[in-house]
């Protein structure tokens, strides 16, 4: 009989206390419209309907343009990027006092370089990284036909998505694709313009030297060498201007370039 009524007094209890909460939401309703008894999902909903409409977006954006628009525009700033690029590069201190393309002594000859200090010869050794430089600065100023027939008859097979891709999408593609028919046409003229500054004997000396005071017989083609750095150097140049047109709109001179990429929203 005590167990009854105990179980009477929760069930009442229960009742009370869903009736004065029921009571709560019902004046939080009339308060303020939130009806506290029907929850609704946090925010999944929006999140969705956000992330569509972002995707959607981008989608509208391109729309308008074909395959062939987008190759169009990619092109035109790969060669807007090696027209600034071999002019800033092609002048007297364009390599060596720009440091982000600028050609150092060899590796494998960097202990040759630190030995020829060591013996008080530290000025041959920088004669020698200065010509180095000199030769590419030299050379660079034949790079630009030689980058436009590459870039001409580059098939960017998947233009929308290097154009989506990152600052420097279409100059990685340009490199990947181009690298050795590049050092192919580029090299014999870095070699005229290793002979043209006088590079070529100039380490005929340092390397002469090395030798006699080491021992040893340390031999390097500085052609290739001197020909993959001054590529890189160029390439890294046309990035930096890929990056820019992507970013800003001031740098977008032509009309396929305002097309093209003022679609991309970043």
């Amino acid at each position: 009989m005590k167990k009854t009524y105990i179980v009477a007094a929760g069930l009442l209890f229960s009742i009370s206390t869903q009736a004065q909460i029921g009571d709560i939401f019902k004046a939080v309703k009339d308060k303020t419209g939130i009806d506290l008894s029907n929850p609704k999902t946090k925010n999944s909903s929006t999140t969705t309907t956000s992330t569509q409409t972002t995707t959607t977006n981008s989608t509208v954006n391109l729309g308008s343009l074909t395959s062939s628009q987008i190759s169009s525009g990619l092109k035109e700033a790969l060669n807007l990027g090696v027209k600034e690029g071999v002019q800033k590069l092609g002048v007297t201190d364009g390599f060596v006092k720009n440091e982000a393309v600028k050609i150092l002594m060899p590796e494998k000859l960097r202990k040759m370089e630190t030995t020829l200090r060591g013996l008080g010869m530290g000025s041959l050794a920088d004669q020698g990284v200065k010509l180095l430089n000199r030769a590419a600065e030299d050379a660079v100023t034949e790079a630009t036909p030689i980058f436009a027939n590459a870039i001409t008859s580059m098939t960017i097979t998947d233009a929308k998505n290097i154009l989506l891709g990152s600052d420097n999408a279409a100059t990685n593609y340009l490199q990947t694709k181009t690298q050795s028919q590049l050092f192919t046409a580029f090299q014999p003229k870095v070699k005229a313009s290793l002979g043209k500054v006088g590079a070529d004997t100039v380490w005929k000396n340092i390397i002469s030297k090395y030798n006699t005071f080491t021992g040893q017989a340390v031999t390097t083609d500085l052609n290739e060498y001197v020909t993959t750095e001054t590529i890189n150097g160029v390439f890294k140049m046309v990035a930096e201007k890929e990056k820019g047109i992507r970013n800003n709109a001031a740098l977008r001179t032509t009309s396929i370039l305002q097309q093209v990429f003022g679609a991309v929203k970043k």
